[in-house]
């Protein structure tokens, strides 16, 4: 860079003074070398600390991107040089002028040391500020790959694009091998001529439709008590009317009226197959609905499960979390009214037909009767319970529960009744108190468990839990690990097994196909306490692996 030309005070020196600055120059450097005089001299000081300031930029470490720091060593580099540039030009000009030259030259030498300090104590500081904070990386922005992949249950979207068509097979194939009698699994089953009238009627269409909406009515009556649901991820808590134990008492009323003023209620039993392509149609055809609102609903209000973008997947698991007409929500009421009643009221039909055919009452049949109509009461008077339950917390409405509640549950688990009425098979009283005894047993594990379980979650600090082991958990919520959820994992599950295998035992052992609720029920079981142990340790962590190394048990104590 080429040195800043002096400016002259008048526009009339200028000429003068630049023919006689060769002859000055030289006067000035003869003097210089005659007195033995070294006008650099003084300069010498400030280039000796440029170039300590520029080796000292090349020790410190470049960083790997580009940050202010750089920038600054560059402008010290080139300051510095414009410092030793503007030293010689002064020297050049100060050898004109004489007079004033040291004085000149110790003010800029003084100015120049001062800017070098600087410049050295602003390097220093930026050095160690990068030590300390180095330059943010830029966050990457998420890609395909990186994306977290939909988790799927019941083997994905094949698995449940099968389910689709293999459940409502079973319930068809089940029920139609399972008749007059005979329950062989082996023995393939004859279709009749005319299907379509074998197996679909208008009436009974129209006779399950007025079943489903008679129990509509009565959960909208403003009966029983009205509970909160757990809190949603869109925020607040929805309410729920709880009572359905009201709605089995009347039920059970309106049908011994029918009984007594002589209405045609078996009609039921003979429209057994009719009525039950009218649940699957009608379950099916809600299915369909469900799934298309739910793509017109807030994403908040959609189930972590049932949202994956894959159509067959979603409409399998469902989509919304809690489909609404109104007050009425159509998960909850669907849970535990039209088909559990539903499958009571058939049970006490079949004793009655029986009871009117036979003019007596098969001590078999009564005993399942009284089983099954036991269970479905606890359900309903603890109907608040189910509140937090998977089903209602995390899954979606859509074919599973819907086809599972009104088309599965009425006619697969009434199949034992069934068959003690078709088969006529009575067993011997020894036969029998046994399987009463086993049923109780069962009962009482399920029942106690439950409200332990229940009264627990409501308030932990109860004096009936002071003396039991509990585990604080991160989530804020304790894992009681004594009582009955000491003994294993699912004290609740176990119970509900022993009692599923009793409602078999009063079939006997001549017929597999008479025992597939209980073993349909463990594989069941089994993969919802898999289900449920992912979603706690996703939601308790270590603290729920602690629980598992003092509970080592799921179901069944000392052997799963």
């Amino acid at each position: 860079m080429s040195s800043p030309k002096k400016t002259s005070k008048s526009p009339g020196r200028s000429k003068a003074r630049g023919r006689s600055t060769s002859a000055s120059r030289k006067v000035t450097r003869s003097r210089s070398r005659s007195s033995g005089r070294k006008p650099k001299a003084e300069p010498q000081p400030e280039v000796e600390t440029t170039i300590e300031v520029t080796k000292s930029t090349k020790r410190i470490p470049r960083p790997s991107g580009k940050s202010p720091s750089r920038v600054s060593k560059r402008e010290t580099t080139v300051t510095t040089r414009i410092v030793t540039s503007n030293v010689s030009a002064e020297q050049e000009q100060a050898s004109v002028t004489p007079v004033r030259t040291s004085s000149r030259i110790s003010s800029i030498l003084e100015k120049e040391r001062e800017e070098s300090a600087r410049l050295r104590d602003q390097l220093r500081s930026e050095m160690l500020s990068n030590l300390k904070t180095p330059p943010p990386l830029e966050k990457p922005q998420p890609t395909k790959s990186t994306r977290e992949s939909p988790h799927y249950e019941f083997m994905g979207p094949v698995g449940t694009f099968f389910l689709i068509f293999l459940l409502p097979f079973t319930v068809y194939y089940i029920n139609w091998t399972c008749r007059k009698g005979r329950c062989s699994i082996l023995e393939i089953p004859k279709l009749p001529r005319n299907i379509i009238g074998e197996f679909f009627e208008v009436e009974s269409m129209l006779v399950f439709l007025a079943w489903f909406f008679f129990q509509v009515v009565l959960a909208l009556l403003p009966v029983g008590s009205v509970y909160e649901g757990q809190p949603l991820k869109s925020g607040g808590r929805l309410k729920y009317r709880c009572n359905g134990f009201f709605a089995l008492i009347v039920s059970l009323l309106t049908l011994a009226a029918a009984i007594y003023f002589k209405c045609p209620v078996t009609k039921i039993v003979d429209k057994f197959y009719k009525l039950m392509t009218s649940a699957v149609v009608f379950s099916i055809s809600l299915s369909v609905c469900l799934y298309i609102s739910s793509r017109f609903v807030n994403p908040k209000k959609l189930a972590p499960g049932g949202n994956t973008g894959n159509v067959i997947y979603d409409f399998f698991i469902g989509r919304e979390l809690n489909p609404r007409v109104g007050s009425l929500d159509l998960k909850f009421f669907c849970e535990l009214r039209p088909g559990l009643i539903g499958w009571v009221i058939m049970d006490w039909i079949m004793v009655y037909k029986a009871y009117e055919e036979n003019g007596t009452l098969p001590a078999n049949q009564l005993l399942v009767t009284v089983f099954q109509t036991i269970y479905v009461a606890d359900a309903l008077w603890f109907e608040s319970a189910i509140l937090t339950t998977m089903d209602i917390i995390h899954d979606g409405f859509g074919f599973m529960l819907a086809f599972g509640d009104l088309a599965w549950v009425p006619f697969l688990y009434s199949l034992q009744p069934r068959f003690l009425y078709e088969s006529k098979l009575v067993l011997p009283w020894y036969c029998l108190a046994p399987i009463a005894l086993l049923n109780l047993v069962g009962y009482t594990i399920f029942r106690l468990s439950n409200s332990q379980k229940d009264r627990f979650r409501r308030d932990p600090k109860d004096p009936l839990f002071s003396g039991m082991e509990v585990i604080p958990t991160q989530a804020g919520k304790k894992l009681l690990v004594s009582g009955w959820w000491g003994l294993c994992r699912k004290p609740n599950y176990l119970g509900d097994l022993i009692m599923a295998l009793s409602w078999s035992l009063t079939t006997g052992f001549g017929q597999i196909l008479t025992y597939f609720y209980p073993i349909y029920f463990l594989v069941l079981l089994i993969h919802r306490e898999r289900r449920d142990f992912e979603q706690c340790q996703k939601k308790y962590g270590s603290s729920w692996n602690k629980y598992c190394e003092k509970v080592p048990y799921r179901i069944f104590p000392y052997i799963y």
